[in-house]
């Protein structure tokens, strides 16, 4: 197999994997409270983190800026996945990774790093809006799902979390296996108090299936698919690794009907449709527009440096 067939194959992997977590995630909030689910996940998660830190070569110490961007990661990371999680137990797995997809249309509009979205990003995102509309309706329009409502609610959390990543990231010496980490002891201490008076006995009386769903959810949808898509990324293109990862959705869907026993009627069917075709148009446009903006801004750059040193290099006269 060829180096961009196997970084390809990794991605759509990791994309497979986060499209099951939803099952999963629904699966094990189904014999344990949220809170405890949660507990559990990160404290496996970061175990397996402290280990890879431990044996990895190089300075194992969190520097100072791991810390810094860890820790607010860390409580708006956990904020996503309280939210998260509530919201796929009380709704379908298909649904809930369908509508947390709004993630990539939410994120361009609270990062305003590159000046806000074009106007056609906006109709990308109004047919995104649809889609959650059909998928919300299921069977017949009908008040929402609380559900729904929460993995609404997630997505929105999730794209200020995402372009929070970025502003305390950029320009830091920042190791991704550290910094990912740092997010899981705060977590995994964050749920510690909440769990400390009931949450061993229920844990130690989970039976082996639900055990597994949460080994799974902690290193494979955790640990894994973290450090997959680092290693992958390294290794291609951003539009390509968007195009491959924006597939999650879709896994969440087919992990739904194949596994969890769902069914789509013809309006979230074509929700379905609507919103993995609206999410990948958002997606092409804003990374269109990112590059045409970097593109000028260094076209800006070079015109500047030119002039510098036309003004040096001139003679003057006296």
């Amino acid at each position: 197999m060829s180096d961009v067939r196997r970084t390809d194959a990794v991605l759509l992997l990791v994309a497979v994997v986060w499209g099951s977590s939803y099952l999963s995630a629904r699966t094990a909030t189904a014999a344990l409270p949220v809170l405890l689910v949660l507990f559990a996940r990160y404290a496996l998660s970061a175990l397996a983190l402290l280990g890879l830190v431990a044996v990895r070569r190089g300075p194992r110490r969190f520097s100072r800026d791991e810390l810094r961007a860890g820790v607010p990661l860390g409580l708006t990371q956990a904020a996503v996945l309280v939210v998260e999680t509530y919201g796929v137990a009380h709704t379908s797995a298909a649904n809930a990774g369908l509508i947390i997809s709004l993630t990539i249309v939410l994120t361009p509009l609270l990062d305003r790093t590159h000046g806000g979205p074009p106007p056609l990003f906006y109709a990308a995102a109004g047919v995104c809006v649809l889609a959650v509309g059909l998928l919300v309706a299921g069977h017949g329009f009908h008040a929402p799902r609380s559900g729904d409502l929460l993995m609404l609610g997630a997505a929105v959390v999730r794209a200020g979390h995402v372009a929070l990543v970025g502003r305390l990231t950029v320009g830091r010496a920042v190791r991704p296996l550290q910094l990912t980490a740092v997010q899981t002891l705060v977590g995994t201490a964050l749920f510690l108090p909440l769990v400390a008076v009931h949450g061993a006995p229920e844990l130690a009386r989970a039976g082996t299936a639900t055990w597994a769903q949460l080994v799974y959810l902690a290193l494979f949808c955790s640990v894994f698919a973290f450090l997959a898509q680092t290693w992958a990324v390294q290794r291609t293109s951003a539009s390509r690794a968007s195009l491959l990862l924006g597939t999650e959705p879709v896994w969440a869907v087919a992990a739904g009907l194949a596994l969890g026993g769902e069914h789509l009627t013809a309006l979230t069917a074509l929700g379905a449709a609507m919103m993995v075709a609206g999410t990948y148009w958002g997606q092409s446009v804003e990374r269109a527009h990112r590059a045409a903006v970097t593109a000028a801004a260094d076209t800006e750059v070079h015109a500047h440096e030119r002039d510098v040193r036309c003004r040096t290099t001139t003679p003057t006269t006296v």
